[in-house]
């Protein structure tokens, strides 16, 4: 299993198939929101095993901190570690970047995951897509 930096167009394809089985097909996020206006200023993480991808997420740099979006996973791969290699690989891209922290907006069922590999909660329950979310951070 590998977690890489999209660089080509077929990775980025491969982010892309990923963010729409999880959000748009499975979680029934309307398009025009799961897509949006910072896709080319962000960064695109794919994660692959055996050549597959199977998870993705993005990141966007501000001033001390990166913002982790989009993170999701097939569902024929979670609880696998795919998740935490995919956050692990944006801490790492954040930090060379000189940045300090690393925020996200969680839904909520995955406040837990999120609360193991290290961040904390920082906000009541707010929601985006009709989908209850909790910010939180982490120092790395």
């Amino acid at each position: 299993m590998d977690v890489r930096i999209a660089k080509t167009d077929q990775e980025l394809k491969d982010a892309y198939f990923i963010r729409r089985v999880v959000f748009i097909e499975e979680q029934q996020v309307p398009e025009e929101i799961e897509v949006d206006e910072q896709e080319q200023e962000a960064i695109h993480f794919i994660a692959y095993d055996n050549g597959e991808p199977i998870g993705a997420g993005r990141m966007r740099l501000f001033d001390d901190y990166g913002k982790a979006e989009r993170v999701s996973v097939l569902a024929s791969s979670r609880k696998k570690g795919v998740g935490e290699l995919i956050m692990k690989k944006m801490e790492e891209t954040a930090l060379v970047e000189g940045k300090s922290f690393v925020k996200l907006n969680a839904q909520s069922h995955a406040e837990p995951f999120y609360l193991k590999i290290g961040y904390e909660t920082c906000s009541d329950v707010f929601y985006e897509a009709d989908i209850p979310h909790v910010a939180m951070k982490k120092k790395i």
